[in-house]
């Protein structure tokens, strides 16, 4: 845990819940161990997309749609949702909640490898959501940024990796080395980007906020 586990189930206590379709979708993927955005992470992004109210947002890693759903029911009534999904098993579950949601029209689901679809795509985004395999956003970062227009906003999840992220090189598990010596680096390359601002956050198992600079700023 990155922040007191007693202070996260106070906080989530306060929480109000969803409508009842993403209540059940949530209760669902996690009874079946299906990773989804954490609770304090559900909070922040329903009040993030009030403040911002994004038009174009890309999601890069569906699952099984439950952020998609929650930022198409929260997010403002005329934006559109690009998705990202590789894992074949999740695509045709995502495909069945975004039909049961009555947002199927609002998302666009692209199937395959992030890395490849990121690079067809042209059309500028309010807002990109990271939240796929933590060793390739360092490998996603150059289109993603190609993808972003001043003002925009990159939230990338789970970028703390329950703490691991702060401990040395040996004493992380040999397995997830590889992970962790590029989520430092993707954490270094957001903070020393010229063309953004960005801000590390400890929510959830850790997010970063990144924006982009208007030209002047640069």
């Amino acid at each position: 845990m990155i922040v007191d586990e007693r202070m996260i189930t106070f906080i989530n206590s306060l929480d109000h819940g969803h409508t009842p379709f993403l209540e059940e979708l949530r209760q669902r993927a996690e009874a079946e161990n299906v990773p989804i955005i954490r609770r304090e992470m559900q909070s922040f992004l329903k009040v993030f997309l009030r403040i911002q109210q994004p038009q174009r947002i890309l999601e890069v890693g569906t699952a099984v749609g439950f952020s998609t759903i929650l930022m198409a029911t929260y997010g403002p009534a005329a934006s559109r949702i690009t998705t990202i999904e590789n894992y074949e098993k999740r695509i045709p579950l995502a495909r069945e909640n975004f039909r049961k949601s009555g947002y199927e029209d609002r998302i666009t689901l692209l199937e395959g490898d992030a890395a490849e679809v990121l690079r067809t795509l042209a059309e500028p985004y309010d807002f990109i959501f990271m939240d796929a395999a933590k060793g390739q956003y360092i490998h996603f970062l150059p289109d993603v940024l190609r993808l972003m227009h001043p003002g925009s906003v990159l939230i990338s999840d789970n970028v703390l990796q329950d703490g691991d992220i702060i401990e040395s090189h040996y004493i992380v598990e040999r397995r997830n080395r590889t992970i962790y010596k590029r989520m430092r680096d993707y954490l270094r390359a957001l903070k020393d980007d010229r063309l953004l601002e960005t801000c590390i956050v400890p929510l959830g198992d850790g997010i970063s906020i990144s924006v982009m600079k208007q030209p002047d700023e640069r």
